[in-house]
């Protein structure tokens, strides 16, 4: 099994960050491991303290259901409400789990702008 490191936790993080600050966007950046807890986390100048628990819950979230939490956003939007009842469920774009080698290692959390904004940060992180 392919573990996140430290080192490829601020790597990531680092590539997020980019993305924010070319866009002006203050946030903070989560990144949890394979088994969701925190590995890293970052809060630019000037972010809302609530992005805090945000960042972390959207990569918990990621990494627990083994899918963006984008997903869970289209599946109300649709009209699937029963999914608001899934313990740790964030149904806000933001959250993406990090996959290595082909296996999920871990997942980045981002929060402190527009969901779709946070979703675009995140994406950044990924494909470093």
């Amino acid at each position: 099994m392919k573990k996140l490191t430290l080192s490829k936790a601020k790597k990531i993080s680092e590539a997020a960050r980019a993305e924010a600050d070319a866009n002006g966007w203050p946030v903070v950046i989560a990144i949890v491991d394979d088994g969701g807890h925190l590995l890293y986390l970052e809060r630019a100048d000037g972010t809302q303290f609530g992005s805090v628990e945000i960042a972390i819950a959207k990569a918990k979230s990621a990494i627990a259901f083994r899918r963006p939490t984008k997903e869970w956003e289209k599946r109300i939007a649709d009209g699937r409400l029963g999914v608001l009842a899934l313990p740790g469920m964030i149904p806000v774009e933001g959250g993406l789990p990090i996959v290595l080698d082909g296996e999920m290692a871990g997942a980045i959390g981002v929060s402190g702008v527009t969901s779709i904004q946070d979703g675009q940060i995140a994406a950044a992180g990924i494909r470093e």
